[in-house]
C-alpha cells in the first residue's frame, strides 16, 4: 500500500514562509500585519500570556510581484492552559 502524499510542512497556499536566501516580502501589508502581531503581543504579555508561536505569514505570489497583495497574522497553537487565560482575558475585556 502506497502512503498518501503529503504536504511537507502541512501549510496552504497562504501559510508561505519564504525560503532560504530568498528576500522577504515587504511593502504596507506586511507592515501593518508586522505592526498588528506586535500589538497583540504586547497586549498579551501585558495580560501575563505568551504565544508560543506568532508569525506574518504571507501568500505565494511569483517572482513579478515585488510585494504581497496580503499579510495573515499566524497565531501558532497554544497549550490548553494557555487558552483558558486568552478565554479569560477576552472576557474580563467584555465585561468592563
Amino acid at each position: 500500500m502506497t502512503p498518501t502524499p503529503r504536504h511537507p510542512d502541512h501549510t496552504t497556499s497562504i501559510d508561505h514562509a519564504p525560503v532560504a536566501g530568498s528576500p522577504p516580502r515587504t511593502g504596507p501589508k506586511v507592515q501593518e500585519a508586522l505592526d498588528a502581531r506586535d500589538a497583540l503581543a504586547s497586549a498579551l504579555s501585558r495580560a501575563g500570556i505568551q504565544l508560543p508561536a506568532m508569525d506574518v505569514r504571507t501568500p505565494w505570489v511569483d517572482d513579478r510581484e515585488d510585494e504581497a497583495r496580503y499579510a495573515l497574522v499566524h497565531l501558532g497553537v497554544c497549550s490548553a492552559p494557555v487558552a483558558l487565560m486568552l478565554a479569560d482575558v477576552i472576557l474580563k475585556g467584555i465585561s468592563t
